[in-house]
Order: C-alpha cells, then sequence, then structure tokens
C-alpha cells in the first residue's frame, strides 16, 4: 500500500523525519511527500532542495495545500504551540496524522485532539522515536521475563548542557514540556505501568541560558506499588549523560543498570546468607524485532501498519496522552509544591 504525505513544519527536525524515510527502503518505496507545509516558505524550498522534492508543493497555507495535494497523512513536526490547529485541520482533511512530541501544549487539546481522531476515523500517533530503540527494547523484554521480579522501582538521571537557540530559550517548563515526556514516556513503556500520582520540584538553576524550568526532579507513583524517579536538567554542564538518560532498575530479586547507550549491568541474587547476599550475572536479551530499534524508521512503519490493518500504533495518541499527562502532572505539582494525582 502506498501513501500521499505532507509535511508540516519544514525546521531542522524535519529533517530526521524525511532522513529515516529517505533511508529505508520499506518507507521510501510506499512514501510520496506531495506537499510542503511552513509559514517560511523559503524553509521548505530549502528542504525540497535538500531532499530531492522538487515535485512536493510548497504552501504556507495548510488548508490549500491539502485541498491541492488530498494527502493520505500528514506528518506533523510544527512547534508545539500549532499543533493543535495544525493536527485538527488535518483531520478533518481526512488525513491520519503522525505528530512530533508533545501531542498538545494541555491535557485538554490533547483530549480534543484524541476526540476529533476518534470522530474522523482516522489513525493519530505521536512520534516517541526513543522507545523505538534497543535498550529499551531489552529492558522490557528483561522485566516481562521475570528474571528480576517483581519490579519495584525505576530511577533515571538525565543531565546534558543542551545550547539550542530558538523557540526552547524562551518555552515555560521548558524541560519537562519539551524533553522529560521521552523518559516518562520510557518508564511507560519499559515497566508497562502508568503513572497514579507525583511530586515534582522544579527550579532554573544559575546561570541557565533558559528563560524557565531547564531542571526539575520527579517521583512518580506507578501502579502496581512501583516508583519511578527522575533527576533531569538541561543547563548541566560538564559531566553529560547520554539523551536516553541513564537507568537503575529495580525487582525482588536483583538490579539492572543502563547507561542509556551499549552498556547494561544486571545482577540477580544468587543465595540466601551473608550481610550482602551473593550475586550472579545476568545477561539482557537481545531485541525480540530488530525492526522496532530503529527510531523514527520504527515509529513510522508502525503507524503504517497500523492505518493497513486498522490496529492502534504503540504510541497512538489515545495512549499517549498518559505519559502527556505525567508531564501536565509534575508541571503542576511544582507550581502548588504539592503531590498530584495523574489522569489523563
Amino acid at each position: 500500500m502506498s501513501f500521499r504525505a505532507v509535511l508540516a513544519g519544514c525546521g531542522a527536525m524535519s529533517k530526521g523525519w524525511l532522513k529515516a524515510i529517505a533511508e529505508t527502503p520499506a518507507l521510501r518505496d510506499r512514501i510520496t511527500i506531495v506537499g510542503l507545509n511552513d509559514i517560511n516558505p523559503d524553509a521548505a524550498h530549502r528542504l525540497a532542495a535538500e531532499f530531492g522534492l522538487s515535485r512536493a508543493a510548497v504552501e504556507s497555507d495548510l488548508d490549500a495545500l491539502l485541498n491541492g495535494t488530498r494527502p493520505d497523512l500528514l506528518f506533523d513536526v510544527v512547534i508545539p504551540g500549532a499543533r493543535h490547529d495544525v493536527v485538527a485541520t488535518a483531520l478533518e482533511h481526512g488525513c491520519h496524522v503522525l505528530s512530533e512530541k508533545p501531542m498538545a501544549t494541555s491535557l485538554a487539546d490533547a483530549r480534543a485532539l484524541v476526540a476529533l481522531a476518534a470522530k474522523a476515523g482516522k489513525t493519530h500517533a505521536v512520534v516517541q522515536n526513543r522507545r523505538y530503540i534497543a535498550g529499551a527494547r531489552r529492558i522490557r523484554g528483561l522485566i516481562d521475563s521475570g528474571a528480576l521480579g517483581e519490579l519495584t522501582a525505576l530511577h533515571a538521571d538525565f543531565f546534558i548542557g543542551a545550547h539550542f537557540g530558538g523557540f526552547r530559550d524562551v518555552m515555560q517548563n521548558v524541560l519537562l514540556l519539551d524533553m522529560a515526556i521521552h523518559t516518562f514516556d520510557a518508564a511507560r513503556f519499559m515497566s508497562g505501568r502508568d503513572a497514579l500520582a507525583v511530586y515534582c520540584l522544579e527550579s532554573n538553576p544559575r546561570g541557565s541560558w533558559y528563560q524557565h524550568g531547564a531542571a526539575a526532579n520527579a517521583i512518580f507513583e506507578l501502579a502496581g506499588d512501583a516508583t519511578f524517579t527522575y533527576r533531569g536538567s538541561w543547563a548541566a554542564e560538564g559531566a553529560n549523560t547520554s539523551w536516553e538518560s541513564q537507568w537503575r532498575i529495580i525487582g525482588t530479586r536483583g538490579t539492572l543498570l543502563w547507561d542509556g547507550l551499549d552498556g547494561f549491568a544486571a545482577h540477580v541474587v544468587a543465595g540466601d546468607e551473608g550481610f550482602h547476599r551473593p550475586l550472579a550475572d545476568l545477561a539482557v536479551p537481545e531485541p525480540a524485532d530488530a525492526g522496532q530499534t530503529r527510531g523514527h524508521a520504527s515509529v513510522i512503519a508502525d503507524f503504517l501498519r497500523a492505518i493497513e490493518t486498522g490496529t492502534p500504533p504503540e504510541t497512538v495518541g489515545s495512549d499517549n496522552i498518559n505519559s502527556l499527562a505525567m508531564v501536565f502532572a509534575a508541571i503542576e505539582s511544582a507550581r502548588t509544591r504539592q503531590r498530584v494525582t495523574i489522569a489523563a
């Protein structure tokens, strides 16, 4: 099955999407980019030239572009503040929509988009590409195997001195809203559990080059009597973690450490005597399906499969809203200095 697609938002992030399509035969041979939309037509023309999309229509008016090209899909890579209107317009035109994260800038907008997608009978999903990497899949497999025993806690550290420039520099709650959702969504995916409540402290450290909220510390209560803690900063120079965070995952039988890259160390208790019980190494299984470890390409492939089969994609909006709810609950907790229950 082949698909006609419009890409909305032709900034730097759109290149990752187009590169994934161009470098993946199973996507390249099935997706034709028929239109590019951006409030800055020059950006769209530059993108078209870079990726050989000379036949794609370029239009700053999304409604006019969709009328003229009649695509099956819309790839939404616009800034978060424009997301609701772009997705709503695409759904009204009968497009399936795959959005950059976060899926909305408020839970009310997110709920509205979920409702619009259901009403239109179209697939609406979110690019949570960081669950589509080998490390996350391997950890999910290990937890599901029961080798660590019953899951009791996940702890993630994210510390990077990231100098983006642009809209992030002036965003409110920049770390929680623009980045932490990746880690929150990974915690949901790896644990297989939703968050029930959170307490969060947000700050903007001295020396921060962001306007607001470059750091946060959050404690989440998860379903099944488990805990997820997050410590993060986008204004922490000198010892960057990976973009996937550094993880400690604890079960009743042992612990898994992951550096967010290729480094794993897992041990389980191997005896019942001694102040510190003896430990045995535990192998972390390889991903069950390598096709689910290719980031953007895997997300897009899952999106197409969902459209073809009529089954929800893994990151369908009606589920991914639970990750977004973690973000907004953390922001509310930081604002009120209170524990906040989480409801999508």
